[in-house]
């Protein structure tokens, strides 16, 4: 089997039998080292003890007066996070299930990196043993923020940290100089050529998608919908993409980012959405459940609809979470998101 994504750190946890992540101490010492938590040479005593403290036995209890004992505000904050944090996951059964408890009662106090790290890992492990190179990369929205623009007429999303790196040096880069403005012939693009590359690139998140010119792109992101679903949820769907809304009876929708989610309620309540926001809408997926006996009744027999879209500066932010709470589930999501 093909290694990709190891920086998600899949191999510092263990698989449950039932296909869930268990927290390892080795995973909690990998988060205790990132470097917004290593206390600098500067930092006061109070720091450098529980910093030590913790790597010496990760899953010891922090009294509230010994994060309040550091000196700088701060630093203070970032180990209030990354406790309640650490706190939730060893309260949940598994990763996925610390995921869900995050979306669905409030992830308050729980960085959007760190949100971001446990969707990369849970994908990975939805994802073992997938082997087609565009459904991976499209896998990387759920977790990294993308930059949309526009080359030969074919949308394109490339990381938006990768870009905004490159930004500095753009002779060098030519996707960035692309990205930034002006377009150049030279563009990492995965292609039927180049998709192999991805196994030996795929943790440095340097190729771009061509999500409006090549129907593999947009198929791999409806297979990552539906194995992420499947994990999650235990429900088996099938999500194909669509050029757009033609259901004049839809029942639900699902915006898939938070500009989705805002067009896609101002559509649902009969609101006037300009020519701009329409456009902003980059992909429509079809969702059909396996089993309509688990679909709220008004939605039996009847498509829930995905919205995927950039905000005004052209950035693709993918929200996993809105999968988890806003399916017409019996007993689960309310209403459409």
């Amino acid at each position: 089997m093909r290694e990709f994504w190891v920086s998600s750190g899949h191999h510092m946890t263990r698989r449950r039998e039932d296909g869930g992540l268990v927290v390892t101490d080795e995973l909690l010492l990998a988060y205790l080292a990132r470097p917004e938590l290593k206390p600098p040479a500067e930092a006061c005593a109070a720091e450098h003890a529980l910093h030590a403290a913790l790597m010496a036995s990760p899953r010891r209890a922090v009294d509230a007066a010994e994060v309040a004992a550091i000196a700088d505000a701060d630093a203070r904050e970032n180990w209030g996070f990354m406790l309640g944090f650490r706190d939730r996951l060893l309260r949940a059964a598994s990763l996925e299930a610390a995921y869900l408890d995050l979306a669905r009662n409030g992830a308050t106090g729980v960085p959007p990196l760190f949100l971001n790290h446990l969707a990369h890992l849970i994908l990975r492990n939805a994802l073992d043993g997938v082997d087609d190179p565009y459904t991976l990369r499209a896998g990387e929205l759920f977790f990294r923020p993308q930059r949309a623009s526009v080359h030969d007429g074919a949308l394109l999303l490339a990381d938006a940290e990768r870009v905004d790196d490159a930004q500095a040096n753009l002779h060098a880069a030519p996707l960035a100089a692309m990205f930034a403005g002006p377009a150049v012939e030279e563009l990492d693009i995965m292609t039927d050529e180049t998709a192999w590359t991805y196994w030996s690139r795929s943790d440095a998140f340097t190729m771009a998608l061509n999500l409006g010119g090549n129907p593999k792109s947009r198929t791999g992101l409806a297979r990552v919908i539906e194995a992420w679903i499947r994990h999650m949820l235990g429900t088996t769907v099938l999500v194909t993409p669509e050029r757009g809304l033609h259901d004049e009876d839809w029942r639900w929708f699902v915006g898939l980012d938070a500009e989705a989610s805002r067009i896609g309620n101002a559509l649902w309540q009969g609101r006037k959405v300009t020519a701009a926001e329409q456009q902003r809408v980059l992909a429509v997926f079809r969702l059909n459940f396996a089993d309509e006996a688990q679909v709220l009744p008004a939605v039996k027999g009847h498509p829930v609809w995905l919205l995927l879209a950039e905000t005004p500066d052209r950035i693709v932010r993918l929200k996993p979470q809105n999968l988890v709470t806003g399916l017409p589930l019996a007993g689960g999501a309310a209403r459409p998101s």
